[in-house]
């Protein structure tokens, strides 16, 4: 690590000469500190005992010391001790390094950080950029815009900003980029000097070809930040990052990789290539990515639409798995948006995801409460742990939601036809929350809201008068078949001497729950709709011919459809004009309006009436007719 002291590129200055670091400075009146700073000194003083300044070299290993002069390696007129006492220097500044470390990380707050580091003697430049990320940290939990003014006005905050202002040369890499990172996320005015000469050195780094991969890609990432992802010299990088070979890169590297093209989503087009040759290649680390770069990664897959990376999906959904006690609420939102955009689902992942929000559901954020509502909802998952879990929460926390968060943790229930043990605390929680800010929820949310309550019979009444109408019930259908006394056909705009009606439910492989055979929602009130209605539901899932009938090519099936409705509309049968979005027949090869429970035959009815009944159930789609020649329509008696 690089450890120098506080007072490095000052040592020429005699009245800095005074180790000490912060003592002194709490020590000093706030007029001459600010004096100081005015002045672009060093603010990190040295106590009162004079000592041989300190100069940083590298060590051949790549490791920086601290040397106690500016030629030799040892204090002047003092012994030469063996090199090991440098490896055991090192290690003890190493360890020093650990427990501050672990000290910062104990913090929860700025004013802590602050305090702390204040009352360090030395302090090398990774606890320095530690002390920044520590801030930042903290302050991103408290939702902050910008610093406070208070912070910026901090003694040892100008302190720490200064001491990067002054020296950036001095840096090494990893700490200059992380230094300039931790600066971007606290919002430090970017045409500050500390900014633009961070930027600078960074930017005569990358030109000399001193930056390695991991530097490149924080550099990129920050300059997105500060100039916008048209910046030419993020070009110039992402260019640079092409030509390495993607096997040098660590795991963390090749994610950061990803947030870059992610915010340049504009010119995937332009980088598809490199992106199908990293997504081949995230196959093989994503068992070193941590939960944190696990949601990233899949963050950036979203946003780069990358739809044809399916193993790569589904490989990250396997290990999604093991970590999802250990996303933060977060992190948990953004995989769950990502599966759900990629239609991605598993029964472990539902498994686990279950344990997990059955333990601390009433712990987990609104906003994952909803998405996993969502995620159940949009996948057509029945998931008791999780609907249940989240009844309670609503029912105990129903505050913390917004109206459309209530609208996406209601809808579910109805949708997948559940209704969880305390529905009735729940249904009654909802409707005093609808008195009590009906204006509050967008007309569109409120009408699927309502709509999901009266999907599984709990209708809150009181405002469904408001929202629902005839013409809604009427769409609830897909054939409608009028009956006479005798079991015949009748057209659809005849409404007397009707006998009995008939509304046909085809069961689909989408009207049921993905992992079950449970009914959907709207397709269990379709029934109980029409039945009120004084229907005779005929619910059925298999019809004459129709695996035959998904079998055959898209156009037959067209054809099909296309010749099935030209035929009931000619019989002036009621077809539901929703039909018209479907791409096979709703009836496959049966004749539309045949008597029910007889064969379809000639028939000779002399007492039949003039237009009720037309006897042409002949149909032209190559099967069999029972029509015999000459047979016409039917006279009047």
């Amino acid at each position: 690590m690089a450890l120098i002291t506080l007072w490095r590129n000052l040592c020429h200055l005699s009245d800095l000469r005074i180790p000490g670091a912060l003592a002194a400075l709490k020590n000093q009146p706030a007029s001459h500190v600010h004096r100081v700073v005015r002045e672009h000194l060093c603010p990190w003083f040295r106590s009162l005992q004079p000592e041989p300044f300190k100069v940083r070299f590298r060590h051949a290993c790549c490791n920086e010391f601290h040397s106690e002069n500016g030629n030799d390696f040892h204090r002047s007129g003092e012994p030469v001790f063996p090199q090991v006492c440098d490896w055991e220097r090192l290690e003890q500044n190493l360890e020093d390094d650990q427990v501050i470390y672990r000290r910062l990380n104990d913090f929860s707050s700025s004013e802590e950080v602050l305090h702390f580091i204040s009352t360090l003697g030395t302090l090398s430049d990774t606890m320095a950029v530690g002390a920044l990320q520590r801030i930042c940290e903290v302050e991103k939990k408290s939702d902050y815009q910008r610093l406070p003014q208070e912070m910026l006005d901090n003694r040892i905050f100008q302190a720490l900003c200064l001491r990067f202002e002054q020296g950036p040369s001095c840096l090494s890499n990893s700490t200059l980029v992380t230094a300039l990172q931790a600066l971007v996320l606290l919002r430090v005015d970017p045409q500050s000097t500390l900014i633009k000469n961070l930027v600078t050195e960074g930017l005569n780094r990358f030109k000399r070809g001193d930056l390695e991969v991991r530097s490149l890609c924080i550099l990129g990432e920050n300059l997105i930040k500060l100039q916008g992802p048209d910046c030419a010299t993020v070009e110039l990088i992402i260019y640079h990052l092409q030509g390495e070979e993607l096997e040098t890169f660590s795991p963390e590297d090749i994610v950061a990789l990803y947030r870059i093209l992610q915010a340049c989503a504009e010119k995937v087009d332009q980088y598809q290539m490199f992106l199908n040759k990293m997504n081949n290649f995230s196959l093989s680390i994503i068992s070193s990515l941590s939960p944190t770069l696990l949601s990233q990664m899949l963050t950036a897959l979203v946003i780069l639409d990358q739809t044809q990376a399916f193993p790569l999906i589904i490989k990250l959904g396997k290990y999604v798995v093991r970590h999802i006690p250990h996303f933060t609420n977060e992190e948990l939102g953004q995989v769950l948006e990502a599966f759900v955009y990629f239609g991605h689902s598993d029964r472990f992942f539902t498994k686990a995801l279950e344990q997990h929000v059955a333990k601390l559901c009433l712990t987990l954020d609104p906003e994952v409460v909803s998405k996993v509502t969502e995620y159940c909802s949009r996948k057509l998952i029945l998931s008791k742990p999780i609907l249940n879990a989240v009844a309670e929460t609503f029912v105990c926390q129903s505050e913390k939601f917004s109206p459309q968060q209530i609208s996406e943790l209601i809808e579910p229930f109805g949708k997948l036809n559940y209704l969880p043990p305390n529905a009735s605390a729940v249904f009654k929680k909802l409707e005093d929350i609808l008195f009590t800010h009906f204006n509050c929820f967008p007309p569109k949310t409120l009408l699927k809201l309502l709509h999901s309550c009266s999907l599984v019979g709990c209708h809150p009444v009181n405002f469904m008068a408001k929202i629902f109408s005839p013409f809604f019930l009427q769409k609830l259908q897909d054939v409608e078949i009028k009956l006479d006394e005798e079991g015949f056909v009748v057209p659809c705009t005849v409404h007397e001497d009707v006998h009995k009606r008939i509304a046909l439910c085809i069961d689909g492989p989408k009207r049921f729950c993905l992992n079950s055979e449970h009914l959907l929602g709207k397709e269990a009130i379709k029934q109980r709709h029409l039945q009120l209605l004084g229907y005779q539901v005929v619910q059925t899932g298999i019809i004459s011919l129709y695996d035959c009938v998904f079998k055959r090519n898209l156009s037959y099936n067209q054809k099909l459809h296309r010749d099935d409705r030209e035929h009931a509309k000619y019989l002036g049968l009621h077809i539901n004009e929703e039909e018209k979005e479907r791409p096979v027949g709703v009836l496959t090869s049966s004749v539309y309006g045949k008597r029910i429970n007889q064969p379809v035959e000639p028939l000779n009815r002399d007492h039949g009436r003039v237009n009720h009944v037309r006897a042409d159930f002949y149909r032209k789609n190559d099967i069999p007719s029972l029509k015999a020649p000459g047979f016409g329509h039917i006279a009047p008696a």
